[in-house]
């Protein structure tokens, strides 16, 4: 089956400029290589530590930030490719739900504005068909029309306001939607809500989403693939079920073992990791991860490692897969 959306080596590269004549001297590779396909109604989950370059990668395929290099493919069209009316046909069908639920509505606008810009823009119907548009997308997701449309940002929690950073992405009859950190910002019970609304969402209008997120306890429950995103590199992509019961790489493991476990009878043993993350302005050679990994050698400080082949749909980029010699067969980075 044909993906919806395809990234193929995506490199989002950002320069550092210094001297008298603001010459680039250095480059932040905030996204240095990443690969992945996303599937009509799928969501990947793409998770990692704070600084991995998750955002940046979402920004980048929505070419919000644009990319340094690499292909970004949604539904047969080059999307670095696309320009003008081209690449705004394109971009109602590609939206994003950004973290912050109060840095990202206008606070001069009314609910209703906000919601009506987008098809306004372009040009969805009349006034009326508009509204009512809209009047459903507020119910559908949690909002009073008749009290809520003319209220401001200001008026509502963030739950709320996130509510209508959704039906705000939703307004425009999109295809696929980036949820970046959509409800790390929100208390724990809001989280919740706001999840399984995005997967009634889904159902209703056949969404894909990109979610990205730091928290895999939250990832596991809305994602269908989960990719592991370190010093912005893939270092572990797997559907959700393998990700969580058979983790191969040594950075997921440490991951989920730092999530809560709510059964106190059910002890993990924490994988402490040493040592920073290392600077993107200068990574080490060889795999990224080798100056924490406890189970690093010689190799890896040598030689960037390749995507093993692990189960069906599961890689995972380590040399231990190598040497274990139970899974030799690589696959495309």
């Amino acid at each position: 089956m044909t993906p919806l959306l395809e990234v193929r080596d995506l490199r989002t590269w950002f320069p550092i400029r210094s001297g008298v004549f603001s010459r680039v001297s250095a480059h932040v590779k905030a996204v240095d290589g990443v690969s992945f396909k996303i599937g009509r109604r799928e969501t990947l989950g793409l998770v990692g530590e704070s600084g991995c370059g998750k955002t940046t990668v979402g920004r980048s395929i929505l070419r919000l930030v644009e990319p340094t290099e690499g292909t970004v493919i949604f539904d047969g069209k080059d999307v670095r490719a696309t320009e003008g009316a081209a690449l705004r046909d394109l971009r109602k069908r590609m939206q994003i739900i950004f973290q912050d639920p109060y840095g990202s509505l206008n606070p001069r606008m009314t609910v209703g504005s906000i919601l009506s810009e987008g098809p306004r823009i372009h040009q969805m119907g009349k006034e009326n068909e508009i509204r009512d548009r809209i009047e459903h997308l507020m119910d559908r997701c949690g909002l009073d029309p008749v009290n809520h449309i003319n209220r401001y940002p200001h008026e509502f929690s963030g739950g709320q306001r996130q509510r209508i950073g959704i039906a705000r992405a939703l307004s425009v009859e999109p295809e696929f939607i980036v949820c970046d950190e959509a409800v790390s910002a929100l208390d724990v019970s809001i989280q919740a809500q706001i999840i399984n609304l995005l997967l009634d969402l889904q159902d209703e209008f056949d969404l894909s989403y990109l979610f990205i997120a730091h928290d895999l306890a939250v990832v596991e429950h809305i994602s269908d693939r989960v990719a592991v995103m370190y010093l912005g590199k893939i270092v572990e992509e797997a559907a959700a079920s393998d990700l969580y019961t058979d983790p191969r790489h040594p950075y997921t493991k440490a991951l989920l073992s730092a999530v809560p476990e709510p059964d106190p009878q059910r002890r993990k043993n924490r994988i402490l990791l040493e040592g920073d993350v290392p600077s993107p302005i200068n990574p080490p050679p060889g795999c990224l991860f080798h100056t924490r990994c406890p189970s690093a050698g010689e190799r890896c400080s040598e030689e960037v490692p390749r995507g093993f082949k692990v189960g069906e749909g599961h890689r995972s980029f380590c040399w231990l897969e190598d040497e274990a010699g139970v899974h030799p067969k690589t696959v495309d980075a």
